[in-house]
């Protein structure tokens, strides 16, 4: 591994840290839970305004083809701006997914007409998109979908439902993935598309989670029209054309965010137990011991990363290695966090709670985290059969027709 940024990757540094400096407040000097108590148009607003001040700066797209507004720079720059971003507050979670996953694939299967027409207005977060891949009947396994797309002259007409969709509900655009034929192996019968997130017959409904917020949702189709120049790969192709962004998605969900070892530390270190100092108790300084070790392990894998950016290799497996430590590391020090702090533990309001409750709300974030972006289960297999090299799972459905699959109904 080179731990060190090239003389080009320096200089891209000191501008993107000049840039941020100029147009965002450092975390340290706003403090913890400045955005906490937004409502959903503030927030909007926000990260409207905020899109638009990257991209008139030329930090949106960094990757992106220069003919669609973006900087044409290699990965390792855009890894290299998000480090100096983290340590400034700036709007989050609207165009993620649709700058990181959805305008990648249409950079990959749409027209030349259409990559002009959508990419820069997502780009200036003019448009706002999300990625319509999940149902509830199918969990993990994306190719057990059931929503159905049927073709009718130019149009093809869809109807199903698809579930934990972020952003959902302020997103003018989606991708899609559906079923257009159950005749087939369940990976042979899919076909993508993009489209209108208004067009009639879409109904988007909020899921409230445990922790009080509504990012997912449940989108449901009701004889949705869709031409057919919006479809994405070849009829009966899209899984081929879902891995696209599958691919995008394991890179983008990337670490998990905090309470991480520095939070845990941070409240230990002053906090008085029954037996006397949190620090001195052995229970306590051994869970932080083996924090340490995985926090460090996962800042050696994200270098092996960004030294195979910088090469211009592909990158390996690194991502669901990180992603399967992290997730679990998250949820075990927030709730640790909430067991030392007792009663006052289960405060959220950030107003009142110690460290700004940060500890009971990655203790209702976490469990989710551990889902988004592929289970611990999957990231597993995937280590399993690409790192280890041991067989694949077991696969009685592989060369079975859809309609012939067996349902909990059977």
């Amino acid at each position: 591994m080179d731990f060190n940024d090239t003389p080009e990757e320096a200089a891209f540094r000191k501008q993107a840290r000049e840039f941020l400096t100029a147009n965002a407040k450092s975390k340290a000097e706003a403090g913890r839970g400045m955005a906490v108590g937004w409502n959903k148009d503030e927030a909007l607003a926000a990260a409207r305004a905020w899109q638009a001040t990257k991209a008139d700066g030329g930090f949106a797209g960094i990757t992106w083809p220069e003919e669609y507004g973006g900087q044409g720079l290699s990965p390792i720059m855009q890894v290299i701006y998000n480090q100096e971003e983290a340590d400034f507050v700036v709007p989050r979670g609207v165009y993620e997914i649709g700058l990181g996953m959805c305008i990648p694939t249409m950079f990959a299967y749409a027209s030349e007409e259409q990559k002009k027409r959508y990419a820069p207005k997502a780009l200036r977060g003019e448009e706002i998109w999300c990625q319509l891949f999940s149902e509830p009947a199918g969990g993990s396994d994306l190719a057990g979908l059931r929503t159905r797309a049927e073709r009718d002259g130019d149009d093809w007409v869809i109807n199903g439902q698809k579930i934990w969709t972020s952003g959902a509900q302020f997103s003018d655009y989606a991708i899609l993935v559906t079923r257009s034929d159950f005749e087939v192996a369940k990976h042979k019968g899919l076909t993508f598309f993009f489209l209108s997130m208004h067009s009639p017959g879409i109904e988007v409904r909020p899921i409230r989670q445990v922790n009080g917020a509504a990012n997912f949702n449940e989108v449901f189709f009701t004889d949705v029209r869709i031409p057919d120049s919006q479809r994405l790969g070849a009829v009966g192709e899209g899984w081929k054309v879902s891995l696209t962004t599958l691919m995008n998605e394991r890179f983008a969900v990337g670490v998990a965010p905090p309470p991480d070892f520095d939070e845990i530390f941070d409240l230990v270190r002053d906090l008085e137990l029954e037996d006397g100092p949190a620090l001195d108790n052995a229970v306590v300084r051994d869970r932080l011991a083996d924090w340490y070790v995985r926090q460090q392990g996962l800042k050696n894998a994200h270098f092996r990363t960004m030294t195979a950016l910088s090469r211009g290799e592909t990158p390996g497996p690194e991502s669901s290695i990180n992603k399967v430590v992290s997730a679990s590391k998250y949820q075990d020090i927030s709730i640790f966090g909430m067991d030392v702090l007792e009663m006052a533990g289960a405060i959220v309001d950030p107003e009142i709670a110690p460290m700004d409750g940060l500890f009971a709300t990655g203790t209702l974030s976490s469990p989710g985290y551990r889902i988004a972006g592929g289970t611990d289960e999957i990231l597993r297999n995937i280590i399993a059969e690409r790192v280890l090299g041991l067989p694949q799972d077991v696969r009685v459905d592989k060369e079975l027709a859809f309609r012939d699959l067996p349902t909990g109904r059977d």
